[in-house]
């Protein structure tokens, strides 16, 4: 069997190690075991908090909603609810921007609501 040399590789890997850990604590950054597993702590961290992102940036929408229907005497199940039924698309994230940056436009939006809520049938048992 023919030998092979793997410095190369293994100093690259190792550069490459170290230098994404470069802005870490202690001996993260310069020492490569230690770097290495820092590394990997810190993509599963990212990892999970990729996903996490999308649940806290729901939960912030919903709260803006929330208050924003609220001061338009509606809570927000009754408000989200009267939009599905009014057939308005409009989805969590613009729903937000509007309460936020244009309460005018959020109340035609609390009326619109309230009147799908007012005349819709009841459904026969």
């Amino acid at each position: 069997m023919t030998r092979v040399k793997r410095s190369v590789h293994a100093k690259k890997k190792r550069r490459s190690v170290l230098h994404q850990t470069k802005g870490f604590r202690g001996q993260a950054n310069s020492n490569y075991k230690r770097a290495k597993e820092a590394l990997l702590k810190a993509d599963s961290y990212a990892y999970r908090d990729r996903r996490n992102r999308k649940r806290d940036f729901r939960k912030l929408w919903i709260t803006r909603i929330n208050a924003a229907a609220r001061l338009n005497g509606m809570p927000y199940g009754q408000f989200m609810h009267g939009l599905k039924l009014a057939g308005v698309e409009l989805d969590r994230k613009v729903l937000a921007d509007i309460a936020v940056r244009d309460a005018e436009t959020f109340s035609r939006f609390v009326e619109v609501s309230r009147e799908a809520i007012d005349n819709k049938e009841p459904v026969a048992a």
